[in-house]
């Protein structure tokens, strides 16, 4: 895979890189090890979009062919290993709202009209059903329960963060499934990083709101490339939403943290700031084997 020159950050779990047939996708040992389950992110590349969406473009709100998201759908679940029918979709916009789903979600927000709206993150414990959200910079969250065989998958932009949308799954799963936060493993996928995410004082004023003064300098520092009278920061998102899971419970080292960056990657990874806006979207996908073997 060198052909695409990938820039790693050089810190958290080297992800996976797959090749099946012309569709590349990324995977996290950590989770790779758990038999149980099945996920993926996809990249940009093996799809049939066009321009600026090229080519493995998973959105029906970019402006794409939905016969091209389709089959773009298609060679990505061949790929991973699900079937299509049984994907669930996320409503994205930027909440802390998550939603328990089961079977009969199966294909909403794909074959058919959600009945649902401003849903982030989504929670299953049914076997089979694939749970997908978007991405071009925010940040995917993976959440696995290997006792209770439940997983989450949630849509953490800078709100999402601040709204702790990761507390929130670890306690929809602890209400519908009776996990506990101790035994889940997560993992933060790739997205911005805090070398590419510019940020202004008014998202600043609301993460200090959100997190404990003794955490700050881990989660931004004042940006020294900003212009005089123009106060500028650089927010880690993937450091935030790992407080928000220890917060909530979880064991720092049963967390992983991706090692690539959207925005650096933009010929591997849509990235809306790398584009300036001109993208297709990526998906997270994370599921419940029918049969572990």
């Amino acid at each position: 895979m060198s052909q695409w020159n990938i820039k790693r950050k050089g810190y958290g779990e080297e992800m996976r890189l797959w090749e099946k047939g012309s569709v590349v996708y990324l995977t996290f040992p950590v989770l790779d090890r758990e038999e149980w389950l099945l996920h993926g992110f996809s990249t940009r590349l093996g799809g049939t979009s066009q321009g600026d969406l090229s080519s493995m473009n998973l959105s029906f709100g970019r402006g794409d062919e939905r016969e091209r998201v389709m089959e773009n759908y298609r060679r990505i679940s061949q790929a991973i290993g699900f079937q299509m029918e049984n994907l669930v979709a996320s409503d994205q916009t930027h909440t802390n709202h998550v939603r328990a789903v089961s079977i009969e979600d199966a294909g909403k927000g794909i074959f058919c009209q959600k009945d649902y709206q401003d849903v982030d993150g989504l929670v299953t414990d049914t076997p089979g059903l694939m749970l997908v959200t978007y991405y071009a910079d925010c940040v995917p969250l993976y959440f696995a329960d290997p006792v209770h065989r439940a997983v989450g998958l949630s849509h953490s932009g800078w709100r999402g963060t601040v709204g702790d949308i990761a507390g929130e799954t670890v306690r929809r799963m602890e209400r519908e499934y009776g996990t506990r936060p101790e035994d889940l493993i997560g993992a933060i996928g790739p997205s911005i990083c805090q070398d590419c995410y510019q940020v202004s004082q008014d998202v600043i004023d609301q993460v200090k709101e959100a997190y404990p003064a003794d955490l700050w300098p881990e989660i931004f520092k004042e940006d020294p490339l900003q212009k005089a009278g123009e106060k500028k920061y650089r927010l880690n998102l993937w450091e935030a939403c790992r407080q928000n899971m220890i917060r909530a419970g979880m064991l720092p080292e049963r967390i992983a943290v991706t090692d690539l960056c959207t925005c650096c990657n933009p010929d591997l990874l849509f990235s809306h700031r790398a584009s300036g806006g001109k993208r297709g979207n990526l998906a997270a996908f994370l599921g419940i084997r029918r049969q572990v073997f």
